[in-house]
């Protein structure tokens, strides 16, 4: 045997993992020895969404790491690296179910910063697509599954990656040309400096509002993406519309002024976010589940432009509910906030799974099936097991169906293990470690 085809050769012994070209062993990492006896808890239960079976509820949240190539001369530009494969493939190697790359900006204007990532690059030749790729490849190497959040900053765009800022002794820069920026093409539902986001100590561009025209470019901008995702195999899309990016500005009336039809009513403000899950959800096997990020509230309750024009909160996202079945969504992904500068968020240890628990609460008496996905300050694996779970009480409900965690696992990747030892779970540990620290 050729010494290069040593490293994949089959071992009956020690069964390789299958799409890579190297060896590391066949893993499920996370997975509970016996998920149906009694006694399991649900958040070591498996899921299955649409043609998609999660071993347990914990999912990997969207975080922006701000560490891809920003010069618009490389090809590399927006694609994710080796940096994104030891980042988000360790999670995976942990045992988390479903790890979601930070967002990926649908048009090159639609980053954050010009260090965010993005998939906007077509064909499977992309520096992007191969990025990607790879990624997709070792996290199922893994045992895991691989989603991508895909997102337009809107009049959020063109800010220096904020560690830069930080050192700064602010919050936010802006990113002007020469560092890669484009402050002549930050865009926005409606434009003009009354329509820049500007709160405190930070500074953004003032945005143009976008032509319909290009309103239709981003819906199909969208759908290119998640195709070119699938292509690399992906196996969930979400849809970023939450945290006063793009598809946010669009639903809430106090940053949507437009008069035309993606203007003025409920029905018109949401015109751009179902256009874009239809169009998504048309490219996309139908196997393939579609998550929804929302803010179920922007925390402007009693402040002087809520009065004026509204503001899109939970009341809003409960009508908003009638339209996921018919557009596809498949899980409901709870945030909050990020919209205007006078927010006043009410912060207390579950401040967002209640609010989640409020919409699915609302599903459920509308006989609808859409899933719900609980994050914020989730930490303990006690609170994660009784979000899903419900309390004993006969009738509880539990308050969302997965739970997904961000910053606690940038600052414990092994969190899935160690929830399963501390609620007495059994599960099958990486195949390199055994369960030599988890035993």
């Amino acid at each position: 045997m050729p010494s290069e085809d040593l490293a994949t050769a089959p071992s009956p012994a020690y069964p390789g993992a299958q799409g890579i070209p190297y060896f590391t062993p066949a893993a499920n990492p996370g997975a509970a020895l016996n998920p149906d006896a009694e006694g399991t808890p649900t958040l070591f239960r498996p899921i299955k969404i649409r043609d998609v079976t999660l071993k347990n509820r914990v999912i990997v949240a969207p975080m922006c790491m701000f560490s891809a190539e920003s010069n618009p001369a490389s090809p590399a530009i927006g694609a994710l690296t080796d940096f994104h494969i030891a980042h988000l493939g360790h999670f995976a190697y942990k045992g988390a179910s479903l790890v979601f790359t930070e967002a990926l900006a649908v048009q090159a204007n639609g980053r954050i910063s010009p260090n965010d990532a993005g998939l906007w690059q077509e064909g499977t030749e992309s520096e992007q697509f191969k990025g990607l790729k790879r990624v997709v490849d070792f996290v199922h190497s893994q045992g895991g599954k691989l989603g991508v959040q895909l997102h337009h900053a809107g009049r959020k765009a063109s800010t220096v990656a904020p560690p830069m800022a930080f050192s700064k002794g602010v919050r936010s820069l802006k990113a002007d040309e020469g560092v890669f920026g484009w402050p002549k093409d930050v865009v926005g539902p409606s434009g003009g400096e009354e329509n820049k986001w500007e709160p405190g100590d930070v500074a953004y561009w003032t945005p143009r509002e976008l032509t319909v025209a290009e309103i239709e470019e981003i819906v199909k901008a969208f759908a290119k993406s998640a195709e070119t995702a699938i292509k690399a195999g992906v196996d969930v899309i979400e849809i970023h519309a939450a945290h006063g990016y793009l598809l946010h500005e669009f639903v809430s009336p106090v940053t949507n002024h437009r008069t035309d039809k993606y203007g003025g009513s409920f029905e018109n403000r949401t015109r751009i976010l179902r256009e874009v899950a239809l169009a998504i959800r048309e490219v996309i096997p139908e196997g393939t589940p579609l998550f929804l990020r929302v803010s179920a509230t922007e925390w402007i309750e009693g402040q002087l432009d809520a009065e004026k024009y509204g503001s899109w909160d939970l009341d809003a996202n409960i009508q908003l509910l009638k339209y996921l079945p018919e557009i596809g969504v498949d899980l409901l992904d709870v945030s909050s906030g990020g919209n205007h500068k006078d927010q006043k968020f009410h912060f207390f240890t579950d401040y967002q799974t209640e609010l989640a628990a409020k919409l699915r609460k609302e599903i459920k008496a509308a006989g609808a099936k859409t899933l719900v996905g609980a994050v914020g300050f989730i930490t303990q694996p006690e609170a994660a097991a009784e979000i899903v779970q419900g309390a004993d009480e006969e009738g509880s409900e539990p308050k969302a169906d997965a739970v997904l965690i961000g910053r606690q696992f940038l600052r414990e990747p092994e969190w899935v293990l160690n929830a399963a030892k501390k609620l007495g779970v059994e599960v099958h540990a990486p195949m390199q470690i055994g369960r030599l620290a988890w035993s």
